[in-house]
């Protein structure tokens, strides 16, 4: 098992495996739109906004994770972590767990401050987010599960209150990813 950064030739491979694991779990409606997102993150996204990474074994990717850019007003270095997929037959192995470690370590070393997630409290804080609401940081759009906002600071035992709005990435500017 390798992680490494992701390659603008795996495009499609990467598309392909979204849609297949969130149409195995979630539905193919649910499948096509997380695989058209991880295409409008791969090719609309400026490269210093965007982060993703895989893992491979045997040179097939089997998991990939996305960190996007969190803009706030006070120009804190902040990223989404967005979407995160582990191929069917490889969940429940700690592959995810150790993907998302990775790539937090990653972003960490490139200078981030903190990172949130839009997702399940109880998958996430096994890999140290916690849930946070509003008053802490505003999310980009209105959440439809607000218990599902979690962050983690990179730099500190606690995340600090963040004034203002946020924006993220363009791919992201759908309310039917919130």
């Amino acid at each position: 098992m390798e992680l490494i950064t992701y390659k603008s030739s795996n495009i499609e491979e990467i598309k392909q495996l979204f849609t297949k694991v969130f149409s195995d779990s979630e539905g193919q409606t649910e499948g096509v739109l997380i695989g058209n997102l991880t295409y409008d993150l791969m090719t609309g996204t400026d490269a210093k906004d965007l982060y993703g990474f895989v893992v491979t074994e045997n040179e097939q990717i089997i998991g990939c994770i996305f960190f996007s850019k969190l803009t706030f007003q006070n120009g804190v270095n902040a990223f989404l972590l967005s979407p995160v997929a582990i191929h069917t037959s490889y969940q429940g192995k700690g592959i995810g767990q150790k993907l998302i470690s990775f790539g937090i370590n990653q972003l960490r070393e490139n200078g981030a401050k903190i990172v949130f997630t839009y997702g399940d409290p109880d998958f996430y804080s096994k890999v140290g987010f916690i849930q946070i609401n509003e008053k802490i940081a505003k999310a980009p759009w209105n959440l439809t599960q607000p218990e599902g906002w979690l962050g983690q600071s990179l730099v500190s035992d606690e995340i600090e209150p963040i004034a203002g709005n946020s924006s993220c990435v363009e791919a992201f500017n759908k309310p039917e990813y919130w």
